[in-house]
């Protein structure tokens, strides 16, 4: 999209200086707000033209059967789908009784804007109506960080040639027809008025609608509250049914004054409290909003993100649009978790119904290492929550004749959603994905108290699936069989190297975490015995190895198989999982993403830097990236090996997959761990970062050619860090907290607050670049030159 020249590129915010109808469905998922908790798509105000009307709740959804050609044991039966929940931000206006509609009339300027500074999405336009009546419409709208339960806009209008009379109609309206849902037909009709009314009503300017779904009985309560101000003869009444409540204003406008409407609306959903107690917790939600005000709630926005850009941003300098790129991910990655509190992180966001409103492993493996080192508080949220489906985890090993916990592919409430059990249920490699993320946290944060519960628990169970799962050969060697690694043109493979290189870590830390906390340890029924069993797994753990290519199988005998006729497959074919079948794909050697590289990267300890070369220089040839959760991993390895041009140019791709719609489906929804990976690609590629365990936080940092200067923040145990890092130096800065030591490439280096440390960059080996398949090589972007350089926003 940003190369449509209605956007503009700049540092601190996405701006859209006119109105383009074909991209409105684009438009509205990079335009969306959300806090983790109320996500609201980038609609226009008045509803209609539309995309995809999306108000969401994480969490809330409803369920549908799931379709099979043929029953088998253990198929997950009930599908689950998040909805389009009660419609907060509808601000309807009419002049001189002509409906303001952008497909009619003239537009003489429309512009919105996504300030990722201040949290807001404003929007300016200036229409002229058929009647020739010429107004201009200005909003500004948020989803709080601070006030989990409120989103809110402020709406004005004013006459710009003469006396208008207007009628601006707030509501809150729920079960919005959708566009048609292709696909299962159980589904739509999931999709279809899926909200059933308990109650409406309307007083004042206090407006509330609560619904109840059909099938997951999930009860849902929206309500509004309104200022009004505006000329002496401006008039208001209220009219409310099952699906519509509405605040109706009237005034006549003369040249020099403005209708203004002040909007608070509030929501809460539960599947166990009563209609009483939901109406409650939404109307104190607007008591909250009410008393804060409108400019306390902007007031509260800024200060929320002036702290999170002091622990997180990122600088670039060097190519501007990657600099607007990082900070928009980063963004969106925040609005994902900030307050979701005990609820996952689906991979579109809150930003539309794209994947069903499902989480997957991306959360755990793509988004909570940047909310680990720049929200920690959010990462840990979404641990408890998969804590807290530790039952149903238990349940479903159980069903699939394993011990421990067998967490879901796909899900929103914790069940199992995914219909096709090669990419399900056998890439168990999601239970090691968090358990990683346990590790990963606890050492970041250096969080005892978090490592007991819900940690400990999650590693206990996650490792005896593995024990389970694997089994030893008559040599005593270690094998896991039969499973999906996160290449899925390669499923049900054994000994995937991805999955029993993040195994053996699982079962190394759950052993390590019941020695250190050995009384909660054993009210979990763990024994001495059974952490031996873990260690002598995970020391006999196989990882297949091809000693005449000198490089690391993907699983055993992926070597072997024959490559894919990669000459002959057409640039139309792509994505081959659209026009292949699998069983043609699972036999070759394509891979749809990085799996082993992704195991180089999140596993480095156990490669050597020259088996790191060989096995990329081997993968990156066939590997097609037939999914969007490629190219930053990509970027990184690429990066650690010495191809700091492709490097980037995968930066740029990860960086740019929603902004330029690389994948032609952001209308959909954004794609949240791309957006992480931009960060990723940046801080652990060209900044180096790495953290293993409980080891020291490492650095070895480098730079492309396209790029003069990084500069990023992060948290770390408490404590502030900011590396600079330049062509030929780095600089290493404690901004708050006690001396801490981390790593410069092999140096351990203490920082304190007293100075930065400053240290040179080694010469970086270059290698012969590997090719990748015909026709799927990153886009070589031309490199964006800038003399600016951005001002980190801390430092305003």
């Amino acid at each position: 999209m940003i190369t449509d020249p209605a956007y503009e590129v700049a540092p601190w915010s996405l701006r859209e200086s006119e109105l383009s109808l074909e991209l409105l469905p684009q438009s509205e998922s990079v335009f969306a707000l959300s806090n983790g908790h109320i996500g609201w798509r980038g609609n226009l105000d008045e509803g209609e033209p539309n995309g995809l009307p999306g108000t969401y709740l994480n969490g809330l959804h409803e369920l549908h059967p799931l379709p099979y050609a043929e029953a088998g044991y253990g198929y997950p039966e009930s599908g689950q789908t998040v909805i389009n929940v009660t419609n907060g931000k509808l601000i309807r206006l009419l002049v001189d009784d002509e409906p303001f509609d952008l497909r009619y009339g003239t537009i003489r300027s429309h512009v919105r804007e996504l300030d990722l500074r201040a949290g807001v999405l404003r929007r300016v336009c200036e229409w002229v109506s058929p009647a020739g009546k010429a107004v201009r419409v200005s909003s500004t709208r948020m989803v709080s960080f601070h006030q989990r339960a409120v989103a809110a806009i402020a709406y004005e209008v004013e006459p710009l040639d003469e006396k208008v009379r207007v009628v601006v109609q707030s509501e809150l309206a729920a079960n919005e027809e959708l566009p048609p849902s292709p696909g299962d037909p159980r589904r739509a009709a999931a999709l279809e008025s899926p909200l059933v009314p308990e109650e409406h009503f309307a007083h004042g300017t206090r407006l509330r609608l609560i619904h109840s779904t059909k099938r997951s009985r999930l009860r849902v309560a929206a309500a509004a509250d309104h200022l009004v101000s505006g000329p002496p003869t401006t008039q208001l009444s209220v009219e409310s049914g099952d699906d519509v409540s509405r605040l109706t204003v009237t005034s006549v406008l003369s040249g020099g004054e403005r209708l203004r409407l002040e909007k608070f609306v509030g929501y809460g959903w539960s599947g166990a409290r009563s209609l009483p107690a939901l109406r409650d917790q939404a109307d104190a939600a607007l008591v909250g909003a009410r008393d804060t005000g409108w400019q306390g709630l902007l007031d509260q926005q800024r200060a929320y993100l002036d702290d999170f850009w002091d622990r997180a941003d990122v600088e670039v300098d060097g190519d501007i649009e990657i600099q607007q790129a990082v900070r928009f991910a980063l963004f969106h990655v925040l609005q994902t978790g900030a307050r979701a509190e005990e609820r996952a992180i689906p991979a579109k966001g809150l930003t539309g119904s794209g994947y069903d409103g499902h989480t997957f492993w991306d959360a755990e493996t793509f988004v909570l290492p940047l909310l680990t080192l720049a929200a920690p508080r959010a990462a840990a949220e979404v641990l408890r929550w998969r804590g807290n489906t530790l039952p149903i985890a238990r349940e479903r090993a159980r069903q699939l004749g394993l011990e421990g916990a067998a967490f879901p592919w796909r899900t929103i409430n914790g069940d199992e959603a995914s219909g096709y059990w090669p990419a399900g249920t056998a890439a168990f490699h999601i239970n090691a994905d968090i358990a990683h993320a346990v590790v990963r946290y606890v050492a970041a944060t250096g969080d005892t108290e978090f490592e007991i519960d819900p940690g400990l628990p999650l590693l206990v169970e996650t490792a005896r699936l593995w024990r389970s799962l694997g089994h030893h050969d008559h040599a005593g060697a270690f094998h896991i069989d039969g499973v999906t690694g996160p290449d899925e043109y390669s499923a049900v493979a054994d000994d995937n190297v991805y999955t029993n290189l993040m195994a053996q870590a699982n079962l190394v830390a759950a052993a390590e975490a019941a020695e250190r906390h050995p009384r909660h340890a054993s009210e979990l029924g763990v024994t001495d015995e059974e952490t031996a069993a873990w260690r002598d797994a995970a020391a006999a753990m196989t990882v297949p190895f091809d000693d005449d290519l000198g490089v690391h199988q993907q699983s055993q005998g992926f070597t072997r198989h024959q490559r894919w006729d990669f000459e002959h497959t057409g640039p139309d074919r792509y994505p081959l999982m659209l026009n292949y079948p699998y069983f043609d794909l699972y036999r070759k050697q394509v891979v749809k993403q990085a799996d082993l590289v992704l195991a180089m990267f999140l596993r480095g300890d156990a490669f050597t830097l020259e088996q790191k070369a060989r096995n990329f220089a081997y993968y990156e040839p066939i590997t097609v990236r037939d999914s969007s959760l490629s190219a930053y991993t990509q970027a990184v390895v690429a990066a650690e090996v010495g191809h700091l041009a492709l490097a980037y140019d995968y930066l740029c791709e990860s960086a740019l997959m929603d902004l330029e719609d690389l994948e032609n489906n952001a209308r959909d929804g954004l794609h949240i761990a791309a957006l992480a990976g931009t960060w990723m690609a940046l801080v652990a590629g060209f900044g180096g970062m790495r953290l293993f365990s409980h080891e020291l936080l490492q650095f070895a940092p480098r730079l492309p050619d396209a790029l003069t200067r990084i500069a990023f923040r992060m948290m770390f145990r408490g404590r502030r860090l900011h590396v600079e890092v330049r062509r030929d130096r780095v600089t290493y800065t404690l901004v708050d907290g006690s001396p801490v030591d981390i790593l410069h490439y092999e140096e351990t280096v203490r920082l304190s607050q007293k100075q930065p440390v400053v240290r040179d960059l080694p010469a970086v080996q270059h290698r012969p670049q590997p090719e990748q398949p015909p026709g799927r090589a990153p886009l070589h972007r031309p490199h964006h030159q800038t003399e600016h350089h951005p001002t980190s926003a801390g430092s305003q």
